[in-house]
Formats: C-alpha cells, structure tokens, sequence
C-alpha cells in the first residue's frame, strides 16, 4: 500500500500531473474507522497517564475481543514488545 502510494507521487512528479490535495488529505487522514479507534487509543492512555513517544501502551486484560470493557479496571500499562507478544498468543 506503502509502496503504491509512493509509485503513483514518483509517476505523478515523471508527468508533471497536477496534485489533488483532496485526496491526499482524505487518505492521510484516514477512514472514520480509523479515526474512531484512534480517538479511543488516545483517551485509553490519556487516562491512564501516558505520554507521546514513551515507548509503553495501554493493554486491556481482558481483550475487547472477549467482552472485555475500556473501563479503567480492565486497562493496565505495557510495553510495546509485550503488547504484541500478547496479540500474537491470543490470536487476535
């Protein structure tokens, strides 16, 4: 995906083609999906206390996957690496 966006900017400079700044805003900025889960992922460690670029995330022991809640009870602090290690065990 990566790869396609940076093919078509390198074709687009070969051109000359004009830039849509729409698209590019659009596709930055992502989907309301994307935007939903981010939105959460920031006030999980909002109240949790974290802080940009600190290396750690906000786990839910109980997955949300599994019934689990975003309830403050059901949040704990990991580091990165733990946190995928989890994913990857859970299968989820």
């Amino acid at each position: 995906m990566v790869q396609a966006k940076a093919a078509a900017q390198a074709q687009r400079w070969v051109n000359k083609m004009p830039r849509d700044y729409k698209k590019e805003y659009r596709d930055f900025h992502g989907t309301p999906a994307q935007i939903r889960r981010r939105a959460a992922r920031n006030k999980a460690r909002s109240l949790l206390g974290l802080k940009q670029g600190d290396g750690k995330e906000v786990d839910h022991k109980t997955p949300l996957s599994k019934g689990g809640g975003s309830g403050k009870k059901n949040l704990r602090v990991v580091s990165r690496s733990t946190n995928r290690k989890k994913g990857a065990s859970n299968g989820s």
